[in-house]
C-alpha cells in the first residue's frame, strides 16, 4: 500500500471524472466523416489534448481561420450532445468527501468550458471552485501549464499536489509540473500510462486520511 501526503487533488475531467467516450466518439467520428478522415485514426489523436490542437494537426495546411469554424462545430456538437455520459465509479463519493472536508481540490480538463460544464452536469458531479479549460492557457497538456494553472488558483505549487489523469498526454503534463501523477485506467492498460507514479481503475480504490496536520492519499 502506498501512503501519499498531499495539499491538494487536480483531476483530469474525461476518462478519469466522467465516461464520456459515447459522447466524444459520435462528435469527431461524425466530424472525420464530414472531413472524408478515417475516424479511428481521429480518435487515436484526439485523446488528451486541446481540441483546437488536434483539428490544426488532422487538417494539416488548414488556415488559422478553417480550424476555429470545425473548433466551433465541435464544441456545439459536444456540449449538446452529453447522451450517455456518466460519473466514473467513485468519483462524485470521493468529490463530495473532498467538499465536506474541506480539501482543495480542482478539476483541469483539455475540454473547453462550455464542454467541460456539460459533462460536468450531465454526470451529476458538484461543481468544483476551480476549473482549468483551455480558454485560461497558452498551452495545453502534454505542457505543464494547465496543472500549474490548477494547483496556483488553489493556493498551492503543483508540487503539493496529486494529478489523476487517464492519457499520456495528461500524466507527461503532471510529471513536468512535479506533481504526483495517478494514471486511471478507465480505458487504457498500464503499459499505455508509462509516466504514471501509480495506476488505480476509478476513484473507488482511493481512501483518504485527513489529519489536523497532514493529509494522506492511501492506494
Amino acid at each position: 500500500m502506498a501512503n501519499i501526503p498531499f495539499k491538494g487533488l487536480l483531476f483530469d475531467l474525461d476518462g478519469t471524472l466522467v465516461d464520456s467516450i459515447p459522447a466524444v466518439t459520435r462528435a469527431w467520428s461524425q466530424w472525420a466523416k464530414i472531413k472524408g478522415l478515417d475516424p479511428e485514426h481521429v480518435m487515436s489523436v484526439i485523446h488528451g489534448r486541446p481540441a483546437m490542437e488536434s483539428i490544426s494537426e488532422l487538417l494539416g495546411d488548414a488556415s488559422k481561420a478553417e480550424v476555429v469554424r470545425e473548433f466551433q462545430w465541435l464544441e456545439d456538437y459536444e456540449s449538446t450532445d452529453t447522451k450517455g455520459t456518466k460519473a466514473l465509479p467513485g468519483s462524485v463519493a470521493l468529490l463530495n468527501v473532498l467538499n465536506e472536508k474541506q480539501v482543495p481540490w480542482a478539476i483541469v480538463t483539455s475540454g473547453t468550458l462550455p464542454v467541460a460544464n456539460a459533462r460536468i452536469k450531465a454526470a451529476g458531479l458538484p461543481l468544483p471552485k476551480v476549473l482549468i479549460t483551455p480558454e485560461k492557457l497558452t498551452n495545453g497538456k502534454p505542457h505543464p501549464e494547465p496543472y500549474l494553472a490548477g494547483a496556483r488558483e488553489l493556493g498551492l505549487t503543483a508540487g503539493q499536489c496529486i494529478c489523476f489523469e487517464d492519457t499520456q498526454a495528461g500524466l507527461l503534463a503532471a510529471k513536468s509540473a512535479k506533481a504526483v501523477a495517478i494514471g486511471i485506467l478507465s480505458h487504457a492498460v498500464k503499459e499505455e500510462l508509462p509516466a504514471a507514479d501509480y495506476h488505480i481503475r476509478s476513484m473507488a480504490e482511493l481512501a483518504l486520511d485527513i489529519g489536523q496536520s497532514q493529509m494522506m492519499l492511501k492506494l
